[in-house]
Order: structure tokens, then C-alpha cells, then sequence
């Protein structure tokens, strides 16, 4: 697991409002907020009743949660990192995939692990049941996409993509697979064989997510740079170009009928659209800062779940104003950087999705970095390390901090599952160090008390 340090990136926004009409808002369709995550949403999902839902998130577990009341049912823990996709199953079961490699199917019920799928070699981005469910399809950062089987069975795995696999749909009867890479193309294999058959896209650029609508004959996606387009399943052509200028595409979502498609991109906003005609019906800011990287709409097509940088959701009526979903309440990574020191931004930059500065490490995905300075890496009780950081000899002072950041977890803790970044100027590091030591209450090497943080 994460031992120190952790890197988030931010995305700038530009304005755009519209008005729909079609979905009526009463009392039942109201906003919710599903708090208590400690770290950025990376996937959502709705149950096909409409009574219970799911978050993947970046501080390494899911959420179950009740649609009625938007509070949480429990959570499920279990992976080793970042959790990036949910679905769920028939009989009381889900699955979802994380930076750890690995696939985990859940009772929901009890929040047991039924099964771990291991195979891949990369870290997992999507997930998606078969129609029976009796498998699944994972999208690999190893270039693979991977076919399971649900009672256990050995898996296999389609490689022909040349890049990472981003996304992976099934067809309705299950017999064909569609898959998008950040390779640029859409591919579409035979399930029973393996084969692929076609190529059905070069986009040129990474395409992140597909939605099909076979009754329609359409298969929709978005891109790296920002392209939204649908294309006709039987030939391959554009058929809409619904590009705007932002960028990238991180969620796509059909509501349950298929006639409305939802887009979100990496500039915080969240796009509606009408593919009877190919119109925008909406278009609207839905996060002030950061991006929108999942989106799911509850079976009644009057809501849609949405996740991005903050670490909360928002179940969302899509005919309300367009004031920002994530826009309530303070968030560090939304403070402007004019009102931060330079070691405080060093720290909102590198660390803060992923550490709490405060006594209470919160549900982030690293340990607290309170008392940092003269503490042994892997040593904060109840934290589970990766075996590198708990068997390791570093402890942290001005010196080793430095050198983290100079060097990078992959040199300076070989081993660890800390993200791979640096600050490579070093007034940026000794910045960020002066700010630790001011609120973490820790002390430096000459052992002078530095200030603690008010709370």
C-alpha cells in the first residue's frame, strides 16, 4: 500500500449552461450526497431495482450505499489500491478491479470477498458482466483484456491491443466483445473463440469509454482529446460527432431507455445528450475543479450518480440548475493556490488525496503523516503496508523526505506501491518539508518542536 506520497492531477474548466425539460423533479428525486469516502471517486454503479449503489474509490475500498437515503450500508475492503470500477451482480454480488491487478467478487450482504481473480499484470480500469453473468470482462493496463469465468474457472485473455485497455463492453447475447485502448481503436472479438474479428475504429488518439446500443445499431466513445462520436455497428461509420473542446472524456453513461447518453470529461462538466437526433439537450459544470470520471443513471432515468476528484458522490436530478455538483463545502485541492505558501501547495499537489496532516488518517489511502519526522517508514499502527515499507529501515527526517522526492518511490523505496513521481526543484522540497513539520507536529533533526496544526 501507499507508504508517503501520493500525486493528483487537476484539470481547468470553461462555462457552458442548457436546460432540459423531460425529467420532473419531486421529492424522491432530490439531491444526495454519499460522503465518507477519503479519497477521489473513480467508479459508480446502481443496482438494476434502483435501491442500492456503489463507489469505487481511490482510498482502496468500495461503497455500498442505499439509493432511498444516500447513506452507507458498508464498506467493502479488500483491495491494495486503488479501487477504479464497480458492477454488480445478480444474488446479492458485485465485482470491481483496481490498481492491485486484481478483479474481487463481493457478497453484499456480509461485505465478504467470494473470490479474488488474479492473471493480469497490469492494473484493471473497467469491468463489465456478461448479459447471464456468469462471466466478466476486465480492461487491462497490460494491454490485455481479460474473459472470467464466474464460478472460478482459469481465465482467458484477448491480446491483439497495443497499448492499454481502457474499456470493454458485451454485446446482449454476450457472443461479441467490444474493447477501446488508449491504442486509439475500437476492436470487436468473438467470445466463444477469442478471435478478433474487426477493427472498427482508428481514432489516432486513446479512447477511454464506449456505450453500445444494438436495438439501436449504434456504438458511442470518447477520447483523450476530448472526441464524443458514435459510429454505426454494421459499417463502422460516423453516423454523430458530438465533439466539444474539452478534454479528456473520462465517463460515459445510457440512461435505461438508451435514447440519452451522459458525458463526462476532465474539465468537470457533464454533457446529456439525445441520440434520436444527436442533439445536446444539456450541458452543464457539474464539479468546479478536477475531473468527472464516472457517471451512472439510477434505472427511472430521473437521476444521475456521479464521481470525480472530490471524495464524495452526488446522486444528481438531471433537471436541476447547474450549479456545480461538487461545489459545497471546503476542499484542499480546490483552494486557489494565490491563498497557499509554496510548501502548502507542494503538499495539496503531491500528497494531500492520499494523507491527512491530523492525528485521524481519515479513510485516505495512505497512512496519516502526523509525527512523521522521526518515525520509521511502516510503522503507523493499524495501517497495512506493502512487505517493502514494513520491513524497511528508513526513517523519516529532512534527509529522507528530500530524497524521496528527488529520487522517486521507485528508487528511494523499491518495492513499495508508491506512485511513481518527484519535485525536482529542491526549494519546492525543503518548502514542503517546512510545511510538514509545521502541521504535522513533528520535529527536525536538531529536534526542535515544529508548530502543530490548529484544528
Amino acid at each position: 500500500m501507499l507508504a508517503f506520497a501520493c500525486t493528483v492531477v487537476v484539470f481547468l474548466g470553461v462555462q457552458a449552461t442548457a436546460s432540459l425539460s423531460w425529467a420532473e423533479s419531486d421529492g424522491s428525486t432530490g439531491y444526495q450526497r454519499l460522503e465518507g469516502h477519503g479519497g477521489p471517486i473513480k467508479g459508480v454503479a446502481i443496482s438494476p431495482d434502483g435501491q442500492q449503489m456503489l463507489t469505487a474509490s481511490f482510498d482502496y475500498s468500495v461503497g455500498l450505499w442505499s439509493a432511498s437515503t444516500g447513506k452507507l450500508i458498508r464498506w467493502l475492503e479488500g483491495h491494495e489500491a486503488a479501487v477504479n470500477a464497480v458492477a454488480f451482480l445478480p444474488g446479492g454480488r458485485a465485482l470491481s478491479v483496481g490498481d492491485d491487478f486484481d478483479m474481487i467478487m463481493w457478497d453484499l450482504e456480509s461485505g465478504a470477498v467470494l473470490h479474488r481473480f488474479e492473471g493480469h499484470e497490469g492494473k484493471l480500469i473497467g469491468v463489465t458482466p456478461g448479459p447471464d453473468a456468469t462471466i466478466a470482462a476486465t480492461a487491462g493496463w497490460d494491454g490485455n483484456v481479460g474473459i472470467w469465468p464466474l464460478d472460478g474457472g482459469a481465465a482467458r485473455f484477448l491480446k491483439g491491443h497495443g497499448a492499454n485497455v481502457n474499456d470493454v463492453v458485451f454485446t446482449p447475447d454476450g457472443a461479441k466483445l467490444y474493447t477501446a485502448s488508449y491504442d486509439g481503436t475500437i476492436r470487436r472479438w468473438d467470445t466463444v473463440s477469442g478471435a478478433e474479428e474487426v477493427v472498427l475504429v482508428n481514432h489516432g488518439f486513446g479512447i477511454n469509454h464506449l456505450v453500445l446500443n444494438s436495438d439501436a445499431g449504434w456504438l458511442a466513445y470518447g477520447a483523450l482529446d476530448g472526441a464524443v462520436r458514435a459510429i454505426d455497428l454494421a459499417t463502422g461509420a460516423q453516423i454523430a460527432d458530438l465533439t466539444a473542446d474539452r478534454r479528456p472524456i473520462l465517463a460515459l453513461s445510457a440512461d435505461p431507455t438508451g435514447r440519452f447518453l451522459a458525458v463526462g470529461d476532465g474539465e468537470g462538466y457533464v454533457m446529456i445528450l439525445d441520440t434520436a437526433d444527436w442533439s445536446v439537450v444539456r450541458d452543464f459544470r457539474a464539479a468546479l475543479s478536477g475531473p468527472i470520471w464516472a457517471l451512472a443513471w439510477e434505472p427511472s432515468g430521473k437521476r444521475l450518480l456521479a464521481g470525480g476528484i472530490a471524495d464524495e458522490a452526488a446522486l444528481w436530478p438531471i433537471d436541476a440548475d447547474g450549479d456545480a455538483l461538487f461545489a459545497k463545502g471546503p476542499r484542499e485541492f480546490h483552494k486557489p493556490p494565490s491563498e497557499m505558501t509554496n510548501g502548502e501547495r507542494q503538499f495539496v499537489r503531491k500528497c494531500s488525496v492520499c494523507h491527512t496532516t491530523s492525528p485521524d488518517g481519515g479513510r485516505k489511502a495512505g497512512p496519516t503523516l502526523w509525527r512523521l519526522f522521526g518515525r520509521r517508514a511502516g510503522t503507523v499502527e493499524g495501517y497495512s503496508y506493502s512487505d517493502a515499507l514494513a520491513r524497511s529501515d528508513i526513517v523519516w527526517s529532512d534527509e529522507t523526505v528530500a530524497r524521496l522526492f528527488s529520487e522517486g518511490p521507485d528508487v528511494f523505496t523499491p518495492g513499495s506501491k508508491m506512485p511513481v513521481q518527484r519535485i525536482a526543484k529542491a526549494q519546492d522540497r525543503r518548502d514542503l518539508i517546512h510545511y510538514l513539520k509545521e502541521n504535522t507536529g513533528g520535529t527536525d533533526r536538531a529536534g526542535h518542536e515544529g508548530r502543530s496544526k490548529t484544528k
